[in-house]
């Protein structure tokens, strides 16, 4: 599987959790974390491999 797919997948479980504890208004504060960490990992992850590629793609046009 691509990374892109796998990182894509990761934000929308994690955004997917965070909207549900927004949206049931269930006191339940450990799936709001849960939904934040995982979103932000997923987004972290996703930036990283981007920059990544766009470093090499920079080195070639010098």
């Amino acid at each position: 599987m691509n990374k892109q797919v796998l990182n894509t997948i990761i934000i929308i479980i994690g955004a997917i959790l965070l909207i549900y504890a927004m949206i049931v208004d269930t006191e339940n504060i450990y799936l709001k974390i849960a939904g934040l960490v995982i979103l932000m990992i997923g987004l972290y992850t996703a930036t990283r491999n981007w920059v990544g590629e766009n470093k090499n793609d920079e080195d070639d046009t010098e």
